[in-house]
Protein backbone atom coordinates (compact mmCIF):
# COMPACT_ATOMS: atom_id res chain seq x y z
CA UNK A 1 0.00 0.00 0.00
CA UNK A 2 1.53 3.67 -0.73
CA UNK A 3 1.39 5.73 1.78
CA UNK A 4 0.32 9.25 1.16
CA UNK A 5 3.36 12.03 1.29
CA UNK A 6 2.07 14.66 3.67
CA UNK A 7 1.25 18.41 2.02
CA UNK A 8 4.35 20.37 1.99
CA UNK A 9 4.38 23.53 4.87
CA UNK A 10 6.37 26.12 5.57
CA UNK A 11 8.70 26.27 8.58
CA UNK A 12 6.59 29.02 10.22
CA UNK A 13 3.36 26.50 10.24
CA UNK A 14 5.47 23.22 11.59
CA UNK A 15 6.60 26.17 14.24
CA UNK A 16 3.21 26.68 15.11
CA UNK A 17 2.65 22.92 16.56
CA UNK A 18 5.68 23.38 18.99
CA UNK A 19 5.59 24.73 22.69
CA UNK A 20 8.48 25.80 24.46
CA UNK A 21 9.56 25.63 28.08
CA UNK A 22 10.63 29.14 28.10
CA UNK A 23 9.30 32.88 26.33
CA UNK A 24 11.73 35.42 25.83
CA UNK A 25 10.97 38.72 24.66
CA UNK A 26 12.27 40.30 21.31
CA UNK A 27 15.68 42.24 21.79
CA UNK A 28 15.98 45.60 21.32
CA UNK A 29 18.31 47.14 18.54
CA UNK A 30 18.72 50.47 18.33
CA UNK A 31 19.16 52.19 14.68
CA UNK A 32 20.54 55.51 15.77
CA UNK A 33 22.23 57.52 18.57
CA UNK A 34 23.03 61.21 19.24
CA UNK A 35 26.77 61.50 18.38
CA UNK A 36 28.55 64.87 19.14
CA UNK A 37 30.66 65.70 15.70
CA UNK A 38 32.64 68.29 14.18
CA UNK A 39 31.10 69.87 11.07
CA UNK A 40 34.50 69.13 9.68
CA UNK A 41 34.03 65.05 10.38
CA UNK A 42 30.57 65.45 9.20
CA UNK A 43 31.07 66.38 5.73
CA UNK A 44 34.66 64.25 5.49
CA UNK A 45 32.98 60.82 5.85
CA UNK A 46 30.05 61.87 4.10
CA UNK A 47 32.34 62.91 0.81
CA UNK A 48 33.61 59.21 1.18
CA UNK A 49 30.98 57.38 1.49
CA UNK A 50 29.43 59.36 -1.55
CA UNK A 51 32.85 58.84 -3.72
CA UNK A 52 32.63 54.75 -3.13
CA UNK A 53 28.55 55.13 -3.45
CA UNK A 54 29.06 56.02 -6.90
CA UNK A 55 32.20 54.10 -8.13
CA UNK A 56 31.02 51.09 -6.89
CA UNK A 57 26.93 51.21 -7.56
CA UNK A 58 24.82 48.37 -7.83
CA UNK A 59 28.01 46.15 -6.19
CA UNK A 60 28.15 46.89 -3.25
CA UNK A 61 26.22 48.18 -0.21
CA UNK A 62 28.10 51.49 1.09
CA UNK A 63 26.76 52.72 4.75
CA UNK A 64 27.93 55.80 6.97
CA UNK A 65 26.92 55.57 10.78
CA UNK A 66 24.79 53.04 10.82
CA UNK A 67 24.77 50.24 13.75
CA UNK A 68 26.51 47.10 12.98
CA UNK A 69 25.48 44.01 14.60
CA UNK A 70 26.72 40.54 14.41
CA UNK A 71 25.82 38.76 17.63
CA UNK A 72 21.82 38.18 17.65
CA UNK A 73 21.89 38.05 20.92
CA UNK A 74 23.46 40.78 22.56
CA UNK A 75 22.38 44.11 21.05
CA UNK A 76 25.36 45.97 23.38
CA UNK A 77 27.98 44.24 20.96
CA UNK A 78 27.61 46.93 18.03
CA UNK A 79 30.13 49.14 15.87
CA UNK A 80 28.90 52.49 14.16
CA UNK A 81 31.83 52.79 10.90
CA UNK A 82 31.85 56.25 9.58
CA UNK A 83 31.84 54.25 6.42
CA UNK A 84 31.48 50.27 5.74
CA UNK A 85 31.61 48.08 2.25
CA UNK A 86 29.65 44.77 1.61
CA UNK A 87 30.15 43.54 -1.61
CA UNK A 88 27.56 41.61 -3.53
CA UNK A 89 24.01 42.95 -4.90
CA UNK A 90 23.03 46.27 -3.28
CA UNK A 91 20.76 46.44 -0.03
CA UNK A 92 18.27 48.99 0.86
CA UNK A 93 15.97 50.10 3.29
CA UNK A 94 17.92 48.55 6.14
CA UNK A 95 18.04 50.92 9.49
CA UNK A 96 20.46 48.64 10.90
CA UNK A 97 22.48 46.21 9.61
CA UNK A 98 22.77 42.93 11.21
CA UNK A 99 25.12 40.76 10.27
CA UNK A 100 22.90 37.11 10.26
CA UNK A 101 20.43 39.12 8.08
CA UNK A 102 22.70 40.53 5.70
CA UNK A 103 25.84 39.77 5.84
CA UNK A 104 29.15 40.87 7.29
CA UNK A 105 30.83 43.84 5.90
CA UNK A 106 34.15 43.36 4.02
CA UNK A 107 35.86 46.74 4.88
CA UNK A 108 35.12 49.34 7.70
CA UNK A 109 36.77 52.78 7.92
CA UNK A 110 37.15 54.88 11.10
CA UNK A 111 37.86 58.88 10.64
CA UNK A 112 39.32 60.53 13.75
CA UNK A 113 39.52 64.12 14.64
CA UNK A 114 41.07 65.91 17.21
CA UNK A 115 37.67 67.74 17.82
CA UNK A 116 35.43 64.90 17.74
CA UNK A 117 33.90 63.10 21.01
CA UNK A 118 37.03 60.99 22.53
CA UNK A 119 36.37 57.18 20.73
CA UNK A 120 36.90 55.22 23.50
CA UNK A 121 40.41 53.15 24.12
CA UNK A 122 41.30 52.28 20.06
CA UNK A 123 42.37 48.76 21.44
CA UNK A 124 38.42 47.81 22.41
CA UNK A 125 37.35 49.05 19.09
CA UNK A 126 39.96 46.84 17.47
CA UNK A 127 38.66 43.86 18.88
CA UNK A 128 34.93 44.53 18.26
CA UNK A 129 36.04 44.78 14.47
CA UNK A 130 37.61 41.47 14.92
CA UNK A 131 34.47 39.54 16.36
CA UNK A 132 32.72 41.36 13.55
CA UNK A 133 35.10 39.50 10.79
CA UNK A 134 35.63 42.31 8.26
CA UNK A 135 38.47 42.17 6.36
CA UNK A 136 39.76 45.12 6.01
CA UNK A 137 39.34 47.59 8.32
CA UNK A 138 41.19 51.51 7.23
CA UNK A 139 41.83 54.20 10.37
CA UNK A 140 42.48 57.63 9.44
CA UNK A 141 43.76 60.02 12.27
CA UNK A 142 43.20 63.68 11.26
CA UNK A 143 44.22 64.15 15.25
CA UNK A 144 48.01 63.06 14.18
CA UNK A 145 49.95 66.27 12.97
CA UNK A 146 52.90 65.29 11.50
CA UNK A 147 52.49 61.39 11.85
CA UNK A 148 51.62 58.77 10.40
CA UNK A 149 47.52 59.13 9.26
CA UNK A 150 46.72 56.11 7.65
CA UNK A 151 46.19 52.99 9.15
CA UNK A 152 45.31 49.43 7.68
CA UNK A 153 44.50 46.23 9.29
CA UNK A 154 44.10 43.02 7.34
CA UNK A 155 42.64 39.86 8.21
CA UNK A 156 45.21 37.25 8.35
CA UNK A 157 44.43 33.58 9.78
CA UNK A 158 41.10 35.06 11.34
CA UNK A 159 43.28 38.27 13.16
CA UNK A 160 43.21 41.48 12.30
CA UNK A 161 47.34 42.43 11.72
CA UNK A 162 48.15 45.94 10.88
CA UNK A 163 50.36 46.23 8.17
CA UNK A 164 53.11 48.29 7.04
CA UNK A 165 52.13 51.05 5.31
CA UNK A 166 54.28 53.58 4.03
CA UNK A 167 52.91 57.26 3.75
CA UNK A 168 49.67 58.02 3.27
CA UNK A 169 48.57 55.61 0.34
CA UNK A 170 47.22 52.28 0.85
CA UNK A 171 46.12 49.28 -1.66
CA UNK A 172 42.56 48.13 -0.63
CA UNK A 173 42.62 44.41 -1.05
CA UNK A 174 39.05 44.42 -0.96
CA UNK A 175 37.83 46.88 -3.28
CA UNK A 176 41.37 46.73 -5.89
CA UNK A 177 41.31 50.54 -5.32
CA UNK A 178 43.78 52.54 -3.15
CA UNK A 179 43.28 54.64 -0.01
CA UNK A 180 44.80 58.05 -0.07
CA UNK A 181 45.35 60.88 2.56
CA UNK A 182 45.20 64.39 0.85
CA UNK A 183 45.60 67.61 2.57
CA UNK A 184 42.31 69.64 1.07
CA UNK A 185 42.55 72.92 0.74
CA UNK A 186 39.14 73.44 2.54
CA UNK A 187 39.14 70.60 5.27
CA UNK A 188 42.26 69.90 5.93
CA UNK A 189 43.43 66.35 6.00
CA UNK A 190 40.87 64.20 3.89
CA UNK A 191 40.60 60.71 3.00
CA UNK A 192 40.54 59.92 -0.47
CA UNK A 193 39.69 56.78 -2.92
CA UNK A 194 42.59 56.23 -6.24
CA UNK A 195 42.44 54.28 -9.02
CA UNK A 196 46.28 54.30 -8.52
CA UNK A 197 49.25 54.10 -6.13
CA UNK A 198 50.51 57.53 -7.23
CA UNK A 199 47.12 58.36 -6.46
CA UNK A 200 47.08 60.86 -9.76
CA UNK A 201 42.90 59.39 -10.20
CA UNK A 202 41.52 60.40 -7.57
CA UNK A 203 37.92 59.40 -7.72
CA UNK A 204 36.00 62.46 -7.68
CA UNK A 205 33.41 63.51 -5.56
CA UNK A 206 29.44 63.89 -6.55
CA UNK A 207 30.37 68.02 -6.37
CA UNK A 208 33.76 67.57 -8.59
CA UNK A 209 31.66 64.84 -11.15
CA UNK A 210 29.03 67.21 -11.80
CA UNK A 211 31.89 69.84 -12.67
CA UNK A 212 33.67 67.78 -14.78
CA UNK A 213 30.38 66.94 -16.52
CA UNK A 214 29.27 70.11 -17.21
CA UNK A 215 32.84 71.14 -18.79
CA UNK A 216 32.84 68.22 -20.57
CA UNK A 217 29.75 69.34 -22.16
CA UNK A 218 30.55 72.88 -22.57
CA UNK A 219 33.81 71.77 -24.35
CA UNK A 220 31.45 69.56 -26.52
CA UNK A 221 29.45 72.62 -27.47
CA UNK A 222 32.00 75.03 -27.99
CA UNK A 223 33.61 71.94 -30.47
CA UNK A 224 30.16 71.98 -31.87
CA UNK A 225 30.13 75.63 -32.84
CA UNK A 226 33.51 76.00 -33.99
CA UNK A 227 32.85 73.00 -36.70
CA UNK A 228 29.74 74.95 -37.80
CA UNK A 229 31.57 77.98 -38.46
CA UNK A 230 34.27 75.84 -40.47
CA UNK A 231 31.50 74.57 -42.63
CA UNK A 232 29.68 77.81 -43.07
CA UNK A 233 32.83 79.62 -44.25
Amino acid sequence: MQMQQPASRTRSDLGLRHRYKEVREPLYFPHRETVMESDVHRRLKTALWLILEQELGEEATVGSDHFVYWNARNPTRSLAPDVFVHCGPQQRGYLSWKTWELGTPQVAVEITSPSDRPEGPWQDKLERYHELGVQELVRYRRDQPGGQRLHIWDRVDQNLLEREVEGDVGVSNVLGLYWVGVEDPKWGPMLRVARDAEAEALLPTPVEHEARAREAAELRVRELEAELRRRGG
